[in-house]
């Protein structure tokens, strides 16, 4: 949480200024919801950092908390009436330019990426341990889509899929900004991997290591023969029945997100269900809920380095293009990840 008590930082770097242009929220809504204001620059608390940021990711999770959809969400925390959080966006690359008290681990002018608070600003604060130091050879604007999404998908593909080499793996939703990183784990992890995207995609997916394509406008995956050793499920809208009758008998399915479902409880119910029956079949049916932490961007940040995955970063906005990057996102125009470019950072 911000700390928004007015007490110096333990180290900080010279001639930061006091107020900033950031984009803030003060209702749910879609893109149109969104307007810039001029805001105070925050304090790091303890345990926390001051970033000046270089870009910040927009991912669904940006899309849910900026409608405040579905509304069980808004009992999570996030606001009942109007977002809690005034200014969004969380993935974040940037430099750090002041310390909060603790913060022995990191050093003004280290570059950075992970999870922020109030990303969509010149300035953020975040905690300390959730962040990582920036690899040397990933730019700023690829590394601002790393966090959330590729947390989501190391913890979808490693630890509740459990991918290992020869089996068939079926990415619904290959193409967005957690079906990207998915689809290059399981095939780093040696997986036989089949994407559903839209055949605008196809091409982005094979380049992520898919093995085939199936485009979701003329082919219905869950109509043919093929099954499935795993299936990791982006998009939340199919029946389980659809799903489990072309997993293997011990198959594993993962549910990633609560796309679909309705206004009032999205798909939340859907992956309740799955890990309710998951007890009763002889197939596994699990959900991701991802840890926002260091040591779960660790292992995803390691791959990037050497070279095992890399972010799909196709569209970057200006930070004064937000709605436009929201409205593009929703209506499926990115292909893989977007990022918002804010300020100086390579």
């Amino acid at each position: 949480m911000t700390s928004t008590h007015p007490q110096p930082a333990a180290s900080s770097a010279a001639a930061t200024p006091t107020r900033m242009r950031a984009v803030v929220q003060d209702r749910y809504g879609n893109a149109d919801a969104l307007h810039f204001a001029d805001v105070a620059v925050p304090t790091p608390g303890p345990g926390e950092v001051l970033l000046a940021v270089h870009a910040a990711g927009l991912n669904r999770g940006t899309w849910h908390l900026m409608t405040g959809l579905p509304y069980v969400m808004r009992l999570m925390g996030f606001g009942l009436r109007r977002p809690a959080q005034r200014i969004p966006g969380a993935d974040v690359a940037g430099r750090i330019i002041a310390l909060g008290e603790g913060v022995d681990d990191f050093t003004v002018g280290d570059e950075v990426l992970g999870i922020a608070v109030g990303a969509f600003a010149p300035y953020a604060i975040a905690r300390a341990d959730n962040l990582v130091q920036r690899p040397a050879q990933l730019p700023a604007e690829k590394a601002a889509a790393v966090a959330i999404s590729g947390i989501t998908a190391y913890q979808a593909v490693h630890e509740q899929g459990q991918v290992t080499a020869g089996q068939r793996v079926l990415v619904l939703g290959a193409s967005g900004g957690v079906g990207a990183w998915v689809t290059q784990l399981a095939h780093a992890a040696g997986a036989h991997v089949t994407g559903v995207a839209s055949a605008a995609k196809a091409d982005l997916v094979l380049e992520l290591g898919a093995d085939q394509v199936l485009d979701y406008a003329t082919t219905e995956p869950t109509a043919g023969t093929d099954r499935y050793d795993v299936i990791i499920d982006m998009g939340g809208r199919r029946p389980l029945r659809k799903l489990r009758r072309i997993l293997t008998k011990n198959g594993t399915l993962v549910i990633v997100g609560g796309e679909g479902g309705g206004p009032i409880g999205g798909g939340f119910g859907r992956q309740l269900l799955a890990a309710a029956l998951s007890n009763v079949v002889s197939q596994r049916l699990t959900m991701v809920m991802a840890a926002e932490h260091r040591d779960a961007l660790a292992p995803v940040v390691a791959a990037i380095t050497e070279g095992t995955i890399t972010p799909a970063v196709s569209s970057v906005y200006s930070l004064d293009s937000v709605a436009e990057a929201m409205t593009d996102l929703v209506g499926g125009r990115v292909r893989g990840a977007a990022v918002l470019r804010i300020g100086d950072g390579s």
